[in-house]
């Protein structure tokens, strides 16, 4: 069992909550009824087999014998029920007609396994959840491959996951790391797999196939937690994307040293939207309406085409904004770009359609 430490406070209760908290993978479900809800209907059905075999009973209570008076009144069909459904059977009440062990075998005997089914269904349900669940674990492990992983459920986070997944990325490819029972219960609804614990141990990393994982989005609430968060994700997987998000630009380069590709200052590229909607509200709808993935404008990257080989970036239908050759990020008027090359990538402005998918990258880029 693996213990957690939470971010945001002092060491000793941090201390105390290691003792508390486990760091654990928690699978999206599907949405069911309440436990006290499913509880409350099949006790009702337990009561109502009863029912149905005391009045069963009762109605040829001339085939019965009550070993006390010799007859069988409500009372005494209510208590007969009640010890033959649960495989007490006393004997003081028999059945001694051929008609009444007749009605026994072929009536009472299955309503006493289906009264038997409805209560013991519930304790052997309790029973194999655990084990169900422990499957569905290791076939989740066993099947998950170049996902992404996205440390931090907040607001960036959320809205790192909706960016992706508006690209064609599956939510059964999206794992959800944070520290916040509620915040994993949140992803767990909205259809992702989550793990909950702290994302600086490699232990919580690992539980979420960190090493297999193909990109890796660090959307922290604080800025040196993303720094270790960083160095652990690139120390566990070489080859991953990880980019980052960071409250001060000033931390930015200390993110890229731990093995960030790319550091996303979020307090400045707010600030810079606001500074440019200011100066020009259209300019500012329209950078909104470009890191809005899925509707209106899209910044997409694709391969370059054979058609496309040989030809100027000005030449193409496509409004390129930007190419991508080996490790450099070339502007499209770049003199030292010339004509398009097989291997290059380009930044390309189109307009959102629901097949619009970001190719991904071959390999990741460093700065």
């Amino acid at each position: 069992m693996f213990h957690v430490k939470l971010p945001g406070q002092d060491a000793i209760a941090r201390q105390a909550d290691e003792h508390l908290v486990t760091h654990r993978v928690k699978l999206p479900r599907k949405l069911v009824e309440h436990p006290i809800r499913q509880v409350a209907k099949r006790l009702s059905m337990a009561l109502l087999v009863l029912v149905v075999t005391a009045f069963i009973v009762y109605a040829d209570r001339d085939g019965y014998t009550d070993n006390s008076d010799g007859s069988l009144d409500l009372l005494d069909a209510f208590y007969y029920a009640t010890v033959t459904l649960s495989t007490t059977g006393y004997g003081d009440i028999t059945p001694v007609t051929d008609a009444a062990r007749l009605t026994n075998i072929f009536v009472i005997t299955p309503l006493r396994v289906m009264f038997l089914i409805i209560l013991v269904g519930t304790t052997l349900e309790a029973l194999t959840e655990r084990t169900r669940e422990e499957w569905r674990l290791n076939r989740w492990r066993s099947t998950l491959r170049d996902h992404t992983v996205v440390v931090g459920f907040g607001t960036k986070g959320r809205s790192a996951i909706r960016t992706v997944c508006a690209t064609g990325l599956r939510k059964e490819q999206v794992v959800v790391v944070d520290p916040g029972a509620k915040a994993i219960e949140a992803a767990t609804a909205d259809g992702y797999a989550g793990v909950i614990g702290d994302a600086t141990r490699s232990e919580v990393l690992k539980r979420a196939e960190l090493q297999r994982a193909r990109q890796v989005i660090i959307a922290t609430q604080r800025d040196d937690t993303a720094v270790l968060v960083t160095l652990t994700a690139r120390q566990l997987n070489r080859n991953a994307k990880i980019v980052a998000a960071v409250r001060e630009e000033e931390n930015a380069p200390l993110l890229k040293q731990s093995g960030a590709d790319a550091v996303i200052t979020s307090a400045s590229a707010a600030g810079r939207l606001l500074g440019l909607s200011v100066l020009s509200p259209a300019a500012g709808m329209v950078m909104e309406d470009l890191i809005q993935q899925g509707s209106g404008l899209d910044v997409v990257e694709r391969p370059v085409i054979k058609a496309e080989v040989g030809k100027t970036p000005r030449e193409l239908d496509d409004l390129v904004v930007s190419v991508v050759r080996g490790h450099r990020v070339l502007g499209y008027d770049d003199r030292s770009v010339g004509t398009l090359e097989l291997t290059d990538r380009l930044i390309t402005i189109v307009r959102a359609t629901p097949v619009t998918q970001i190719a991904p990258d071959v390999r990741p880029l460093r700065s």
